[in-house]
């Protein structure tokens, strides 16, 4: 005789439908983040980067940063999806012979708010105008010279002077670099209005 003391035996069984469910959201899971695989293998590959590159460079001119848009944006807007979205479909029918676009696309739009980084903002393109007129302009803005660098106005100086009998800052015990060990500064230029530092 086993006696509970007010815990009730928990039921571990699995209803066959609970198991469909599951297993059929995890193969969803699966073959959406395979496709996303292949779909980074894709645009990584150098056709993709010349196809897009080339797209870019033929109408980035037509592009403007104000709110208002011009009727051609439409129409490249469609070449664009129907180019891209028809060199994708190709390669990944040829990497996954039962895949479907029309279903990716469903699932990228139901994954949409929580789907980070440059192959989903690539794909938005397709599917999000403002996206793809995001990706003209910052494309446009880096043909114009616009953007700015800032990797070119930060120094790191090291605060010891030579401790070391060859003149090297002792900092790490074994020749590495760690914070604790060192002081430094970090200084940069100011972009900007203002008054110009001294």
């Amino acid at each position: 005789m086993s006696v509970c003391y007010g815990i009730e035996p928990m039921d571990f069984s699995f209803h066959e439908d609970e198991d469909l469910a599951v297993s059929s959201s995890n193969a969803v899971d699966t073959k959406f983040d395979e496709t996303i695989g292949h779909v980074e293998d894709i645009i990584m590959d150098d056709d993709f980067q010349r196809i897009q590159n080339e797209f870019l460079e033929k109408y980035y001119q037509e592009f403007d940063d104000t709110e208002e848009n011009k009727f051609i944006y439409t129409d490249i807007h469609r070449e664009y999806v129907q180019l891209i979205e028809k060199h994708l479909d190709d390669e990944l029918t040829k990497r996954m012979p039962e895949f479907s676009m029309g279903e990716f696309t469903h699932q990228i739009m139901e994954r949409k708010n929580e789907l980070e980084g440059e192959i989903f903002e690539m794909l938005l393109t397709f599917s999000d105008f403002m996206a793809f007129k995001e990706m003209f302009l910052d494309f446009k803005a880096d043909k114009e010279g616009l953007t700015v660098d800032l990797s070119a106005g930060i120094m790191v100086t090291s605060m010891q002077q030579g401790g070391g009998d060859d003149g090297a800052d002792d900092c790490g015990d074994d020749g590495g670099i760690s914070l604790d060990d060192c002081t430094f500064s970090l200084t940069g230029h100011s972009f900007g209005d203002g008054p110009e530092q001294k």
